[in-house]
């Protein structure tokens, strides 16, 4: 395999989350675009254009538009993470070229977009390997504008200004801890920052490549793979001070507002979060500004034709209008209204695009472009093994009676994935339960720690009730005794079942929960999974353990685990 194949099949790997391609995670599928009769036209959009493509789709649905021969036809959106839609394109294409999936098949998206240019780069470098020469994915200046969201520090209205007194706020990340260091005036509160897994979202890797841009000096297309080896200390010192990592940045500054500045009191997110999070926040305690660097990626999101074989000339046509129709001025209002900037020239921006929202609709900063597509595959596998901050997490497995028929195999082949794509700074700790709970399993990234992860799942029998509240009671002890400083430490229960039999209450497992809250040095987060049907568990119970320690319930059954797995397993 020669040198070139070596790189792209590296970045492919981590931009899919170092998973199967096949494993596709969070498609967010709307039936709420009044689809009607006719020639469908699937738009895969990055999770930044979701809501601005739904709210048009409607609107261009009802229009009933049809084509010069009189054909009919109608937009569908479909939004996955832009590390996903990447995954899922080059997947397809994969799969025409060596012949399993025909051109005219449904899954082929007719128009692409993702949620900046570097992953549109990507797209473009990655269909090259499999199409060499036939420009299957246009350039990006050949590519529409729809709309952009300048990428931003996100912080509470009493630090913003000692942030934006900072000529490079990443090098300055490289040394500094506390706010007080920055101005004797700010809060004695620790900087704590969040962005999102550069592995799978658009916004996390814009944040990677600006921090090897600030510590570097240098501009992006000017990186080299000898610039990614001499620069990741810096950029670890930075990874140093993450309280997570996630895959959605809108859910990140959701959070940073939900749990206060101990949880999080910087955010690297997008223009348009700053504005959703001040929205969100009614009770006016707590402002957030945005603070935009001297240089940063203006995130633009353009309507991406394929000129590829599965896009016939009737649906080219069809696209072409709708492409049309999202430029034209009344729907970029839908986008301004939304909080994201106007794709064409002379389209007001919306009422929140103010102070009092955050932000400063006159913002000037110089745009960054994209790095070669070689040298982000390279610093995507030295964020993972060397600059990514470790993380130590328990996963309290339920394997009570109730666990019987599909579940158990469902949950064991969810388990057997999230041990195969441990990376070398990742380490879990795996308790099963019943009416007994037994001792950890400590698996590490190694082969020899994964072939006893592998083994622990294999060896997991269903039987007995559910002591709920004790193991995660156990778990949170273990967790506390082997607590990893400067490590990101957590907690995920996957349960069916409500609580049977536990000696300890759910009154005293919140107290002992609260010694590790975020405003204490040991900080863990905990995340709770009600696996199954509802009425099965006390999905209420699960949410309040969950929110009032840093982490978020979720819901899943024997289709949705592996993919909320999947998406959990980024967090840390």
């Amino acid at each position: 395999m020669n040198s070139k194949i070596r790189i792209f099949t590296l970045a492919l790997m981590l931009i899919s989350g170092c998973s199967s391609g096949s494993n596709i995670t969070n498609t967010t599928t709307s039936n709420s675009n009044n689809v009607t009769p006719g020639l469908e036209i699937k738009f895969l959009v990055g999770s930044a254009l979701h809501q601005f493509c739904e709210e048009a789709a409607t609107k261009f649905n009802q229009t009933n538009p049809q084509l010069d021969d009189g054909t009919t036809f109608s937009l569908k959106c479909e939004a996955k993470g832009s590390g996903d839609v990447i995954t899922e394109v080059i997947s397809l294409a994969e799969r025409l070229k060596d012949g399993s999936l025909p051109a005219d098949d449904k899954q082929f998206p007719t128009l692409i977009s993702v949620d900046g240019e570097v992953y549109h780069s990507q797209l473009i470098y990655q269909m090259e390997q499999i199409f060499p020469g036939e420009n299957y994915i246009p350039e990006i200046v050949e590519s529409p504008l729809l709309a952009y969201s300048p990428m931003v520090f996100m912080a509470s209205a009493d630090v913003a200004q000692s942030l934006r007194n900072q000529k490079d706020i990443y090098n300055t990340l490289v040394k500094t801890k506390n706010y007080q260091e920055l101005d004797p005036n700010n809060p004695n509160l620790p900087i704590y920052y969040v962005h999102t897994a550069p592995t799978r979202s658009n916004s996390g890797l814009q944040t990677l490549i600006a921090q090897f841009t600030s510590v570097s000096g240098k501009n992006p297309e000017e990186l080299t793979i000898d610039d990614i080896q001499n620069y990741q200390n810096q950029v670890q010192a930075i990874e140093s001070k993450v309280t997570r990592y996630g895959v959605s940045t809108s859910s990140l500054a959701k959070d940073m507002v939900t749990n206060g500045p101990y949880w999080a009191s910087l955010a690297s997110v997008y223009e348009v979060n700053v504005i959703e999070a001040n929205s969100q926040n009614t009770d006016n305690t707590v402002s957030y500004e945005a603070i935009y660097p001297q240089a940063t990626f203006t995130s633009n999101m353009r309507g991406i034709l394929p000129n590829a074989s599965w896009v016939s000339d009737t649906e080219k046509a069809a696209a072409e209008q709708i492409i049309e129709y999202l430029r034209s001025p009344e729907v970029q209002k839908i986008a301004t209204n939304l909080g994201l900037r106007p794709g064409v020239p002379g389209v007001e921006l919306g009422a929140k695009f103010t102070p009092e929202f955050g932000v400063d609709p006159a913002a000037q900063y110089e745009s960054l472009r994209p790095p070669s597509p070689n040298v982000v595959a390279v610093m995507l596998k030295s964020w993972r093994e060397f600059a990514k901050k470790p993380s130590q997490v328990v996963i309290i497995v339920d394997s009570s009676g109730s666990m019987s028929a599909g579940k158990l195999t469902s949950v064991q082949n969810t388990l057997k994935n999230y041990i195969e794509s441990l990376g070398p700074k990742e380490k879990i700790a795996l308790i099963d339960f019943d009416s007994e709970v037994r001792n950890p399993v400590v698996v590490t990234g190694t082969p020899e720690g994964k072939a006893q992860g592998l083994e622990f799942v294999a060896n997991l029998q269903v039987d007995g009730g559910t002591s709920l509240y004790d193991a995660i009671l156990y778990g949170h002890n273990w967790l506390l005794t082997n607590f990893a400083a400067e490590t990101i430490n957590g907690i995920i229960v996957l349960t069916d079942g409500e609580d049977s039999g536990s000696l300890m209450s759910l009154e005293g497992l919140q107290e002992q929960l609260k010694k590790t809250d975020f405003s204490t040095d040991k900080r863990i987060a905990l995340f709770t999974i009600g696996y199954g049907q509802e009425g099965e568990f006390n999905g209420e119970i699960l949410q309040q353990i969950a929110q009032n320690n840093g982490g978020y319930y979720l819901q899943g059954d024997p289709i949705t685990i592996l993919n909320l797995m999947n998406d959990l397993q980024l967090e840390f």
